[in-house]
This record gives structure tokens, C-alpha cells and sequence, in this order.
């Protein structure tokens, strides 16, 4: 049996860029979300960082550039939890429940809420911000979850449908409740137990519509 491969190790250089760049993408994401992405300039990211405009622009080659990189890292940690979440050995009922409650809690945040804000107001203005916000995070969400239940599907724990079409059915159901609530400001943020009877709900009706 062979060893399976190790990922290369870092060379203190790379290390050092990349510890530079996050720090780079923590700056900005404070930024994007205070000031909108009008307000935003590489100028004003760079003097929050204390260094040139050019080390910044080395990393990032633009404002655009920049903005998906800070959406990507965020959907990227929040979609490597779900993915500990989905697991197939557990009972599916409560998994779904614990994907459901985890993307509330996710998009009820007070970063996910801002950035929600940031994505309506200024969608229409700056188009390729929506493009870049829906392509990283809710279709790779979506597709995330629609995997899982696929599975399911195969399994026989669902009746077979389109996966993509169910999972879209699952996040609907999921934020239509305390998510939905605080988009039109009758809440500043759910309460857990909110949150966890929201993720009942929507995982009840789920079960019924695709029941095998």
C-alpha cells in the first residue's frame, strides 16, 4: 500500500504572501461591508493596511478582483462546515436539520446580513457583484447540498427527483421564516431557538414533499 500524497509544504516566501493576503482579504471584508462597494477603493484598503497601494494591487488586480476573492473565502469556510454536517451515516431528518440551522445562523449573521444589504443595494448598479456574490456562494451552496441529497436519493431515503430543483426547495423553506423577517427589519436578529424551529419547519414540509 502507498503512502498517500502530502501537500507540498510552503516555502517562507509563499507562507509569507499568503499570510499577507489573508490579512489583505480580513482588511477588505471590514471595508466592502462598512463602506458598500462604491465606497470602496483600493487607495483607502491600502492606507487601512499601512503599506502601498502597490503591494495590494500585486495581489489583487482590481476592485472586482478583490470583492470575489473576500466572497470566495467566506463561502468557502461556510461550505467546508457544511460539508462536515452532511454526513451519510447519520439519521437523514437530523442532518437536515443541522444543515438548515447552520445556514440560518450563516446568512442571519451580522456579516452575512451586511453583505445581503451590500448585494441589494448596490446589485443593480454594479451587476458583476451579484453575478460573483450568487456564483460563490449560493449555487456552490446549493450544488453542495443538492450532492448530499442525490445520494439520498440513490440510497432510497428520498424519491427520486432533481436533485438541484430539491435543494433549492430545502434553502427556500429554510429562510423563509426569521431570515425573511429581519430582510424587512421586523427583527434585528432571530433568537436560536428561532432559528432552530425554522429548520423543523422547513425539514418537515422537505420530508413530506419527497418522502420515497
Amino acid at each position: 500500500m502507498t503512502a498517500p500524497d502530502t501537500p507540498p509544504i510552503p516555502s517562507r516566501r509563499e507562507a509569507r504572501r499568503q499570510d499577507r493576503r489573508d490579512a489583505i482579504l480580513t482588511v477588505a471584508q471590514t471595508y466592502f461591508l462598512e463602506h458598500g462597494f462604491a465606497g470602496t477603493t483600493m487607495s483607502g484598503i491600502a492606507a487601512e493596511l499601512g503599506g502601498s497601494k502597490g503591494t495590494l494591487w500585486s495581489h489583487f488586480p482590481s476592485k472586482e478582483a478583490l470583492f470575489a476573492a473576500v466572497v470566495e473565502r467566506a463561502a468557502k469556510a461556510y461550505q467546508a462546515q457544511l460539508s462536515q454536517i452532511l454526513n451519510v451515516d447519520e439519521a437523514l431528518e437530523l442532518t437536515l436539520q443541522r444543515a438548515c440551522r447552520s445556514l440560518i445562523e450563516k446568512v442571519t449573521s451580522p456579516d452575512g446580513s451586511a453583505l445581503h444589504r451590500l448585494i441589494v443595494a448596490q446589485g443593480r448598479r454594479f451587476p458583476e457583484l451579484s453575478q460573483i456574490f450568487f456564483d460563490l456562494a449560493p449555487q456552490n451552496t446549493r450544488l453542495l447540498l443538492a450532492d448530499f441529497l442525490h445520494g439520498a436519493m440513490m440510497r432510497g431515503q428520498l424519491r427520486p427527483a432533481d436533485p438541484v430543483d430539491a435543494a433549492r426547495a430545502l434553502l427556500s423553506l429554510s429562510l423563509s421564516g426569521c431570515h425573511q423577517q429581519m430582510l424587512i427589519g421586523r427583527i434585528d436578529r432571530p433568537a436560536p431557538n428561532e432559528i432552530a424551529a425554522d429548520a423543523t419547519f422547513a425539514v418537515d414540509i422537505f420530508l413530506r414533499a419527497y418522502a420515497p
